[in-house]
C-alpha cells in the first residue's frame, strides 16, 4: 500500500495531430526529419520515468496522414493498425476522435477502436439510433493509488460534416462542441467526485489568446476561447486541430497545443496538496517538450511499424509513368500566380474521371515538388497529400465568380506594392490548400482592385461567363462541402461522386497512358 502524504505531483502529457508519422522521415525525399511518434515516445518515457503520476492523452488525428497509414488502410487493413499498436504499447490513457479519424471510413475507425486498450472519447458525436455518444462514454475518471481522481472529458469539433465524405459519417450527428462541453462539464461536476477536470478538445482557438482579436472567421470550427471564458469548472484544456504550439493560461484555465506530426509533446505539471481530506491544486505550469535532432527514436516503436514501413517504401518506389516536358515546381508561390503544368494536369485528371469540363484544385502545400521525368507513387503522394475523393456539384456562374473572389484574398499587396501571401492563410495554421486554381474557364485576378472586385475577364470558351447559368464543376470533397469557408458550394446539388482517392486516380491516369505530356494553356493569371 502506498504511503500517504499531503502532497503529490501529476504530469499530463498530450500528443495531437500525429497524422500517422511514426518514423522520423520525409516520405517525399526519405531524408531524416525531427518528428514522429517514435521520437515523441522517448520524451514520453522520460517523463514517465521522472514522474510518479502521469496521464497520457492523444487529442486526435492520429490514424491518418502519411503514406504508411494510407498504405495500411488500402492494402493491409486486415492486420492490426500499427498506430494503435504504438499507442497501446505506450499505455495511453485515452484518445479523442479527430476529424481525420473518419478519412478511411467508419469500418477502419471502429476496427481501430476495438484494437485499442484505452477508451476513445467524444461527447458530441452522437449515434442517430441510440441518441448517445457514438464511441462509448464521453469521459472517464482515473484514480491514482493515493486517491487523486482526474476526470477527462473528450470533445471533437462539430465542423466535420463540412469536410468529410458523407458515407464516412453516416448515422452520426455532430453536436456543437461548446454546448456539448457546457452540458457535460455541468453533469460531471454535479454527479462525480474528482479533484481535477481536464477537457481534451480536438479543436483550437478562434481568437488570439493575448488580445482576444479574432484569428479566423468565427464559423464555430474552433471554440477554445469561448470554452475557457464561458464554461466554469475546467482546470486544463488540451487542444489541437490547428497545429499551433501553445502552452499558456486563458481565464485561469491551463491550455496547451503541441503542434503536429509529432514535433512536440504538451506537458502540464500540477502540484497538489491535501486540504481537509481533499486534493487541491496549488501550483500549475505548462510547456512544450520539443523533438529535436538529439531526440532518439524509440526502437520498440520503430519495430512495431517496421513491417508496414518496409511494404510502404516498396510501394512508394513503384514506377508509374513518365513525363515529357517540365512538370516540376521550383517556387510554390509562383505556381499560384499563373497557370502551371502540374495544376493543369491535376485538373485534367479530375475532369477525365468525372466527364465534366470545369475543375478546380489547389497546390496543397509549399513542399510539393511536382513531377520529374520518371514518376513513382512517392511522387504522387508527395504532391497530393490528402485522401480526397471527387464530387461534381451544380453551381451558378455567380458562385464561380464568388469563389474566385475568395481565392483572390489569398494575396495582399504591401506598402511597396509587393505581392505577398495574406497572413490569414499562414497563421495560426497554414492554409495554402484554400487557394484554388481553375481549368475550363478563363480569368484574371487583379490585386490592384479592392477585395471582392478582383475577378476580371471571366470567360468560358472566349465568351463572358453567364453568371445566372448553372455549370457542373468537379472539385475535391472537402471543397464541395464548403470546406475553407467556401459557403457558395455548401449544400449545392451533387451530380456525381467518385469514391476513389485522388492518389489512385492520378496513378491510374499514368498507368493507362504510360507517358503524360506537361502542358499549360495559360487560362488564368494574377495581375499586380
Amino acid at each position: 500500500m502506498e504511503k500517504q502524504t499531503d502532497q503529490c505531483e501529476l504530469v499530463i502529457l498530450e500528443t495531437s495531430d500525429i497524422h500517422g508519422n511514426v518514423y522520423p522521415i520525409d516520405y517525399g525525399t526519405n531524408k531524416e526529419v525531427d518528428l514522429g511518434i517514435a521520437k515523441v515516445a522517448s520524451l514520453i518515457n522520460q517523463e514517465k520515468n521522472n514522474t510518479h503520476y502521469t496521464l497520457l492523452i492523444d487529442n486526435g488525428d492520429v490514424i491518418q496522414g502519411t503514406p504508411l497509414t494510407y498504405h495500411y488502410a488500402k492494402f493491409l487493413n486486415r492486420k492490426k493498425n500499427p498506430m494503435i499498436s504504438i499507442l497501446n504499447h505506450l499505455e495511453y490513457d485515452a484518445a479523442i476522435i479527430g476529424n481525420h479519424e473518419f478519412n478511411y471510413g467508419l469500418g477502419l475507425l471502429n476496427k481501430s477502436i476495438e484494437e485499442s486498450t484505452f477508451p476513445w472519447l467524444s461527447a458530441g458525436i452522437i449515434d442517430d439510433e441510440t441518441n448517445q455518444p457514438a464511441f462509448g462514454p464521453p469521459y472517464f475518471i482515473k484514480t491514482f493509488p493515493n486517491g487523486l481522481r482526474i476526470a477527462v472529458l473528450g470533445i471533437t469539433t462539430h465542423y466535420i460534416p463540412n469536410w468529410e465524405n458523407p458515407s464516412h459519417i453516416k448515422g452520426l450527428t455532430f453536436v456543437d462542441a461548446f454546448e456539448t462541453t457546457k452540458k457535460w462539464v455541468h453533469s460531471i461536476r454535479e454527479n462525480e467526485d474528482f479533484d481535477l477536470l481536464v477537457v481534451s478538445y480536438h479543436g483550437g482557438f478562434e481568437r488570439d489568446l493575448s488580445s482576444g482579436e479574432p484569428t479566423e472567421s468565427l464559423t464555430g470550427e474552433n471554440q477554445g476561447c469561448r470554452i475557457c471564458h464561458e464554461i466554469e469548472g475546467i482546470d486544463v484544456l488540451l487542444t489541437g486541430h490547428q497545429h499551433r504550439r501553445i502552452a499558456s493560461k486563458l481565464n485561469g484555465v491551463t491550455v496547451v497545443q503541441p503542434g503536429c506530426n509529432g514535433q512536440a509533446v504538451g506537458k502540464v505539471k500540477l502540484q497538489f496538496q491535501r486540504q481537509n481530506g481533499n486534493w487541491k491544486v496549488v501550483i500549475t505550469s505548462s510547456e512544450l517538450l520539443e523533438v529535436d535532432h538529439d531526440t532518439a527514436a524509440d526502437q520498440d516503436i520503430l519495430k512495431l511499424a517496421e513491417e508496414f514501413e518496409k511494404q510502404t517504401q516498396e510501394w512508394l518506389d513503384q514506377p508509374i509513368g513518365q513525363i515529357t516536358g517540365d512538370m516540376s515546381i521550383g517556387d510554390a508561390f509562383n505556381v499560384r500566380l499563373r497557370d502551371h503544368p502540374l495544376i493543369e494536369f491535376i485538373n485534367k485528371v479530375q475532369m477525365d474521371a468525372t466527364g465534366v469540363d470545369i475543375s478546380n484544385t489547389a497546390l496543397f502545400h509549399n513542399e510539393s515538388p511536382g513531377f520529374s521525368e520518371h514518376v513513382t507513387m512517392r511522387d504522387i503522394v508527395s504532391n497530393y497529400i490528402y485522401p480526397n475523393t471527387l464530387k461534381v456539384i451544380r453551381i451558378s456562374g455567380q458562385d464561380i465568380k464568388d469563389a474566385l473572389e475568395k481565392c483572390a484574398t489569398y494575396f495582399i499587396l504591401d506598402e511597396n506594392k509587393k505581392i505577398k501571401v495574406n497572413p490569414t492563410f499562414i497563421e495560426p495554421k497554414p492554409q495554402h490548400y484554400n487557394y484554388d486554381m481553375w481549368e475550363g474557364i478563363e480569368y484574371e485576378l487583379n490585386l490592384t482592385k479592392p477585395a471582392g472586385n478582383r475577378v476580371q475577364n471571366l470567360t468560358r470558351n472566349g465568351k463572358p461567363l453567364n453568371l445566372s447559368k448553372q455549370y457542373d464543376v468537379v472539385m475535391n470533397n472537402y471543397r464541395a462541402g464548403g470546406g475553407g469557408d467556401f459557403i457558395m458550394f455548401k449544400d449545392k446539388p451533387i451530380i456525381k461522386e467518385i469514391q476513389i482517392d485522388m492518389t489512385e486516380l492520378l496513378a491510374d491516369f499514368f498507368l493507362k497512358r504510360g507517358t503524360v505530356e506537361a502542358s499549360c494553356n495559360h487560362n488564368w493569371k494574377v495581375i499586380y
